[in-house]
């Protein structure tokens, strides 16, 4: 299996274990942001230390790395907090679309930190992707609330610039466990004073709930890791939008909710523009040999 084909299979499995989080969290009720991401990053560490003791993976020693590991941590952590709190303080639709820019800026921060060229035909396959995702969120704009709309905006250039750190890392020998655990490690640290001064009682429910999504984020995280060391942001982050169908899937099997045409529309753009992207890098790679 290529590089490339590795890269595509691990964010397919992020963006399904990334819904799954969200699907947890949607369940865990009325709950804080800064407590949902706490639980949620707090399994996802001690999973990722147990794999780090267990293949004996540690710090590759190179100082010049601790930079690019606490601005992959800064950003990550930004990104989960901007998320969380549109969601819980926007339509889900709105804060969806907000948090599916950040494939877009991979894209743009990979240009700047990392040099890597942008093809024409791969800008407006994800450009596409894109628009195939605003007719399934359909979002309204209309009356979205300034303040949360900015976070979400912004957790989504969190999350971009993160995946662009994860990159930059695993390029200069850092494993994607240890990158996984520094990064849930210190948005544990960064959330628990926040956490100590409002936290809300949770059932043995809640809590489960919030274990299974901290359990679900800790493969995404993992997923999303090995994939972007595996291939460059523009060749696979289009792959990243398949996490809205199985979002519709969820919400049909869990909560009985049918997509509309529009949405159908959606996915049928969505996978037209991966199988596109598929095939042009397939060209692309053969013209080269």
């Amino acid at each position: 299996m290529s590089e490339k084909s590795k890269g595509i299979l691990c964010i397919v499995l992020s963006a399904f274990c990334f819904a799954l989080m969200n699907l947890f969290v949607r369940l865990s009720g009325d709950l804080p942001s800064v407590q949902k991401s706490f639980f949620r990053n707090l399994v996802a560490f001690f999973f990722a230390l147990a794999v780090m003791r267990k293949d004996g993976i540690g710090f590759s020693g190179k100082k010049s790395n601790l930079p690019a590991l606490v601005l992959r941590s800064v950003f990550g952590t930004a990104g989960i907090l901007g998320n969380f709190y549109a969601v819980d303080h926007l339509a889900l639709a709105d804060a969806s679309m907000l948090n599916k820019m950040s494939p877009f800026f991979a894209i743009v921060f990979s240009y700047f930190v990392l040099k890597e060229k942008v093809r024409p035909f791969q800008a407006l396959a994800v450009a596409g992707a894109f628009l195939g995702s605003l007719l399934i969120i359909k979002p309204t704009v209309v009356g979205m609330e300034t303040f949360p709309a900015i976070l979400g905006f912004l957790g989504g250039m969190g999350a971009g610039a993160a995946y662009t750190m994860v990159r930059y890392l695993s390029e200069r020998g850092e494993k994607g466990p240890l990158i996984v655990c520094f990064f849930s490690g210190f948005s544990c640290l960064a959330t628990l004073p926040f956490l100590l001064f409002a936290y809300h009682p949770m059932t043995g429910r809640q809590l489960l709930i919030l274990l299974l999504a901290g359990l679900s984020a800790a493969g995404g995280q993992f997923s999303i890791t090995a994939a972007y060391g595996h291939a460059p942001a523009r060749e696979i982050s289009v792959y990243d939008y398949s996490q809205i169908i199985f979002a519709a899937g969820f919400g049909y099997f869990i909560f009985g909710q049918i997509p509309d045409l529009f949405s159908w529309l959606g996915y049928l753009i969505i996978c037209s523009m991966a199988v596109a992207m598929f095939f042009y890098n397939n060209r692309r790679e053969k013209e080269w040999k």
